[in-house]
């Protein structure tokens, strides 16, 4: 099932059922805005999410993700 594209903006989608919680992204997030998660996807990975704010849209956790396809980045 795909995300729903968020009404606030800018904002991160993470897929948690492709992350494989490499923590990459959540280490070059400029603005510290991601953490993992508590709970475990289908895979069993613990994974990455978006903490709701204070996202500027730069985009560096996507080319940081190296699962294509698992970070989505909405920007104004």
């Amino acid at each position: 099932m795909a995300p729903e594209v968020p009404t606030t903006l800018p904002t991160v989608v993470i897929t948690a059922e492709q992350c494989k919680g490499c923590e990459l992204c959540i280490r070059e997030c400029p603005k510290n805005c991601l953490s993992m998660s508590d709970k475990f996807n289908q895979l069993g990975y613990v994974y990455a999410k978006y903490d709701g704010e204070g996202c500027t849209g730069c985009g560096i956790c996507f080319y940081a993700c190296p699962e294509p396809g698992t970070i989505t980045v909405y920007k104004k």
